[in-house]
């Protein structure tokens, strides 16, 4: 049997129980979807770093990822991104949150299936509105009505993020509750 506790000096406030985690769980989804947010305490409550891959590209380009996009386009940032999540899956067990485009890569996707545990954070078009409209830091709605885009980017992905291990909705409920699900998925997958 294997042993599926972590040190209890990472005690789980949740009292879900303890997990250990044998390969990265990333994080997948609509920007506001809540990955980074999400990722952040469900990190804290399994005991392994959280690492947000737009602060990693950021850190790796030396600057900002709407200068990334101003600057040097999309496909560059594409670019940027698969290889920096590349070298993070092949890293130790960690909460990854990703670019809400990143899964959309076909190779980033497939290294994902093989080594981690993909968890698509759903939400519905008015979470998301609300959740994105409290920041201007997103490039790609800067071209025009944020619900359109949106809209959108839920029709033309969701196909895709449905390819993810899990799927977990997150609305407007209490972050604690969406961590709770996750560590109960990922207790029935070890």
């Amino acid at each position: 049997m294997t042993d599926n506790t972590i040190n209890p000096a990472n005690h789980n406030r949740l009292g879900t129980g303890y997990i250990k985690l044998q390969k990265p769980v990333v994080l997948v989804g609509l920007m506001g979807a809540g990955k980074s947010t999400i990722g952040r305490r469900l990190a804290s409550e399994i005991g392994v770093e959280f690492i947000d891959s737009d602060n990693e590209i950021a850190e790796a380009a030396e600057c900002s990822i709407a200068d990334i996009f101003e600057i040097y386009g999309e496909s560059i940032f594409r670019d940027l991104e698969k290889r920096v999540l590349l070298r993070l899956l092949s890293g130790e067990p960690i909460v990854l949150a990703t670019g809400g485009g990143a899964f959309m890569n076909a190779e980033i996707r497939e290294a994902i299936s093989k080594q981690a545990i993909s968890i698509w954070l759903r939400a519905d078009i008015d979470v998301l509105v609300e959740r994105v409209s409290r920041r201007n830091t997103r490039p790609l709605l800067e071209q025009g009505d944020k619900r359109v885009i949106l809209t959108k980017l839920m029709n033309d992905r969701s196909p895709i993020y449905n390819q993810a291990d899990l799927v977990v909705d997150s609305g407007m409920g209490a972050h604690e509750t969406v961590v709770a699900e996750i560590i109960e998925l990922l207790r029935a997958q070890s």
